[in-house]
């Protein structure tokens, strides 16, 4: 019996070159339509992070003006909300290392609109309330009139 067991696992052998072949085409071919499937994901979820960051700061400013401290003002910008103490610094998704440009990111008070900026991006145009935005409605891409190019010009 044991003269049986040793012959059986002598006989046995490895994948044959087509085998293998077949392997690396198939895992060609799964990672060539999971690729640009996690490249949307990722994309969708910076995109929804920026609306989550434009609501958040839409709620911080309806409490800071219940709170009369920033009375008569038009716009509150996202510097003083997070100054104040209003909101937490807020992280950019898109950009990690510049984050939101905080005296240009803001609040328009009369309708609750946000304009959400980074040095070289308008991710939020401030046309629509956050509330109500679909991800398709923000920007991520860099704003060419302000990006001066390599040459300066």
């Amino acid at each position: 019996m044991l003269k049986k067991i040793s012959k059986l696992l002598k006989n046995q052998r490895g994948l044959t070159l087509v085998e293998l072949l077949a392997v690396v085409v198939i895992l060609g071919i799964i990672s060539a339509i999971a690729v640009p499937s996690i490249g949307g994901l990722i994309e969708n979820s910076k995109r929804d992070a920026h609306i989550a960051n434009a609501q958040m700061m839409v709620n911080a400013a309806k409490l800071a003006m219940s709170s009369e401290e920033f009375g008569g003002k038009t716009e509150i910008t996202l510097e003083e909300l997070e100054q104040n103490g209003y909101l937490e610094e807020v992280k950019n998704p898109s950009n990690k290392d510049s984050g939101y440009d905080k005296k240009n990111s803001h609040v328009v008070i009369a309708d609750y609109k946000v304009v959400l900026k980074s040095t070289d991006t308008t991710y939020l145009d401030g046309l629509k309330d956050p509330f109500d935005m679909k991800r398709s409605e923000v920007d991520l891409k860099k704003d060419t009139t302000t990006d001066p190019g390599p040459d300066g010009e």
